[in-house]
């Protein structure tokens, strides 16, 4: 497996090694779900400004949120799935609200790269086609999230 992250810091702000540790996390949240293959997606970290003015335009609600995740592999109505033997998988977008992130470390009461890894690694399995609408996908999605943090070694 072959994992490309395209990562863009709008608030110049995430320290290259922040960065680096959430390339590795999602190296192993891949190899935790067994990809295989090229895969590519992007990480943007953005403000609580920014973060609302996303989640306005795309989710109709008007706040700042912690992440938000775009999949590209979730066809909409009259979209055509692209298939090509040498095309990469390319898995989508999270954005992540690094003031959110800091805010809810202090709130937590854990690190501010635990409380990154979370939002990445949350962002990452949505790109994967988890989600937490019902008590049962939570549960699953959420006891994921917390094997792949543990092993990573960002338990809270």
């Amino acid at each position: 497996m072959n994992l490309e992250i395209d990562f863009i810091d709008e608030t110049e702000k995430v320290a290259e090694a922040d960065q680096a540790k959430v390339e590795e996390l999602l190296i192993l949240a891949a190899q935790n779900q067994k990809l295989s293959g090229d895969i590519e997606l992007s990480v943007t970290f953005v403000d609580n400004a920014r973060i609302q003015e996303i989640n306005k335009e795309y989710r109709n609600k008007d706040q700042a949120t912690d992440v938000i995740s775009f999949a590209m592999e979730e066809l909409g109505e009259g979209e055509t799935e692209l298939i090509g033997a040498d095309m990469p998988r390319v898995l989508g977008d999270i954005i992540i609200s690094i003031d959110r992130a800091k805010e809810q470390a202090e709130e937590y009461g854990h690190s501010y790269m635990r409380e990154l890894g979370f939002l990445a690694v949350h962002g990452f399995l949505h790109l994967l086609g988890y989600d937490h609408l019902t008590k049962e996908e939570e549960e699953v999605m959420f006891t994921l999230q917390k094997e792949i943090l543990d092993e990573f070694g960002l338990q809270r």
